[in-house]
């Protein structure tokens, strides 16, 4: 792993020393792009907070509130009847593709109402536009805790929870608004991530482009032959009308996902065990890891990297096929662009330079951002001499977008101990107070003190790229 981190800060260069961003726009190449590619002709006026009915799931004696910030972005606020004076700021998930709704701001409300069950407020943005940019998300969340604390006040403390995509924009966030010598109080004083894509899009989406050439190789219908041909690092072209629907049922079709197994023919079926045994994925998140490298890739190259590609793997060597050799003799090759590479890096990826505690808990078999995404970030907060301020746990489950409501007690607890008395959290103190708060008869607590992250190198290529 530390020659990955020393190959890619090689291909990187200086793009990596990244200066903290200003509130309301970053001064990094793919920020610029955004800019550029999604910035309305008329800066929005500001809206809100207004009162509004909390969704299901929320304490019914709890008030929420939505509205729209100065940038566009939308988003929800719960508040509790005996509000503790800790704010909990989320960054959500994803990335979507298209315009961002209240809709999806209320879901995220909902999925995390543990945090208000909890005593603690909390407050959500759905980003000020669809699609990939982790500082501009990074900037919008902060732009919402700037608006929660005119409206409500300074709070006693303030977590910043990333959930999936989300962890890596909070691990940005950490580091722009994290303490500065200096100054009185820091924007946040800790963090939470929860199934972090971290370590930056370069390595977390290489394995996404490893899935479109051997999938292409296999079922040679993303595109068809007699479709325009392109490269497949760009997604898909800018004015297809493919949707998700119609990906399905191309994999559908080639590998019978979708069908009862016993209704798969003999040549779906080994089609299906080849691409997941070469791409190591689990059959159920197959046509999602599929439609983020189709419409997300389209939006990520396309829209934000001005056509560049950040992704490579011209001497990349797959396996887990009954025939390899053929496998990469068929397979697709790319070369990445190093400025596409930069510009993403610049853009996604932590310098690891904590100073605030971190603490992190990621499910060992996480079928949608690999548990070994945690050991880059490791190596790089390593690297950057800021170990201390981290602190792992793990647990033994196989979901990604939300894990057991006593492990998020146990963690916010045990954080905020951290942040307030300098008492250090280890996984063992994890376990043992989820064990303490589960009200589900000894279910929810999955944690496994003792396990530790393998290397990324051991689920995806790195040699070669």
């Amino acid at each position: 792993m530390k020659s990955k981190i020393r190959h890619f800060m090689a291909c990187t260069g200086s793009v990596l020393a990244v200066a903290a961003a200003s509130l309301l726009g970053s001064h990094a190449p793919l920020a610029q792009a955004q800019t550029r590619a999604s910035a309305p002709a008329e800066p929005r006026a500001e809206a809100g907070p207004r009162s509004a009915s909390c969704p299901t799931g929320v304490p019914a004696d709890a008030r929420c509130f939505n509205g729209r910030d100065a940038a566009g972005a939308l988003y929800w606020i719960a508040i509790p009847a005996q509000w503790n004076r800790v704010l909990v700021m989320h960054s959500h998930g994803g990335p979507v593709v298209g315009e961002p709704t209240l809709k999806r701001g209320e879901e995220d409300l909902q999925r995390w109402s543990v945090m208000v069950k909890a005593g603690y407020a909390w407050a959500g943005s759905t980003y000020r536009r669809g699609g990939y940019g982790v500082t501009m998300a990074a900037e919008d969340t902060e732009r919402l805790r700037r608006l929660f604390v005119r409206r409500f006040g300074e709070p006693r403390r303030t977590v910043l929870h990333g959930q999936s995509y989300g962890g890596g924009v909070a691990a940005k966030a950490a580091e722009l608004y994290g303490p500065v010598p200096g100054e009185k109080r820091p924007a946040y004083d800790g963090v939470l991530l929860t199934s972090g894509v971290l370590g930056g899009g370069n390595n977390a989406y290489d394995f996404r482009l490893d899935l479109r050439v051997v999938y292409q190789y296999v079922c040679r219908n993303h595109p068809r032959p007699d479709e325009p041909q392109y490269p497949l690092w760009q997604g898909l072209p800018a004015d297809a009308k493919m949707t998700r629907v119609d990906l399905a049922a191309r994999v559908k079709e080639c590998t019978g996902v979708g069908l009862p197994a016993a209704q798969r023919s003999p040549e779906q079926a080994a089609h299906l065990k080849t691409i997941l045994s070469v791409v190591r994925i689990p059959e159920r998140t197959l046509v999602s890891h599929l439609a983020w490298a189709t419409f997300l890739f389209r939006d990520l190259t396309q829209k934000r990297l001005e056509g560049r590609n950040p992704f490579g793997n011209v001497d990349v060597v797959y396996s887990g096929s009954t025939d390899d050799a053929a496998l990469n003799a068929g397979v697709l090759r790319y070369k990445a662009d190093p400025q596409a590479v930069g510009m993403l890096a610049e853009d996604s990826r932590p310098s690891g330079r904590l100073r605030l505690p971190v603490l992190t808990l990621h499910a060992i078999h996480d079928p949608t951002a690999f548990v070994e995404l945690e050991t880059t970030y490791r190596d790089i907060v390593q690297s950057a001499g800021a170990s201390r301020w981290l602190v792992q746990t793990f647990s033994d489950e196989a979901e990604h977008s939300y894990l057991q409501d006593a492990e998020y007690v146990a963690l916010m607890r045990l954080l905020l101990d951290w942040i307030d008395r300098g008492d250090v959290p280890t996984p063992h103190k994890v376990l043992e107070l989820c064990r303490q708060v589960d009200t589900s008869g000894g279910k929810e607590c999955r944690v496994q003190p003792d396990y530790r992250s393998p290397p990324l190198e051991t689920r995806v290529p790195v040699a070669g790229r």
